[in-house]
């Protein structure tokens, strides 16, 4: 699933440049992420680096919009073609870091 940006957002723009996809950036009233450049940061951490940074939590998961760790992965390389990814674990998927934020079971 996607992340999202809630209205409890405050603009700090604290998230936008922690994204390893460009998909942040500033909308009318607070900060919007691109669903289709956002990966959830699979491939790059183990947990959002957007929730990470956000002082106001306001960064979630989009529950209307839930795709796989293949389907994150997969963009995440189509994203950086010229990047070159290792295996996927606890560092690099929150899908299987047990202590994400919003791990998936």
């Amino acid at each position: 699933m996607a992340t999202i940006i809630t209205d409890d957002c405050i603009s700090c723009g604290a998230c936008e440049p922690e994204c390893p996809n460009e998909a942040i950036s500033e909308g009318d009233e607070y900060f919007v992420i691109n669903p289709d450049l956002c990966t959830e940061c699979v491939g790059f951490y183990g947990n959002e680096a957007c929730q990470q940074v956000c002082p106001t939590e306001a960064c979630v998961p989009d529950e209307d919009r839930r795709e796989s760790e293949d389907t994150l992965f997969a963009r995440a390389k189509a994203l950086h073609a010229d990047k070159e990814f290792g295996e996927l674990d606890a560092e690099t998927s929150r899908f299987r870091n047990p202590d994400a934020i919003n791990p998936i079971s």
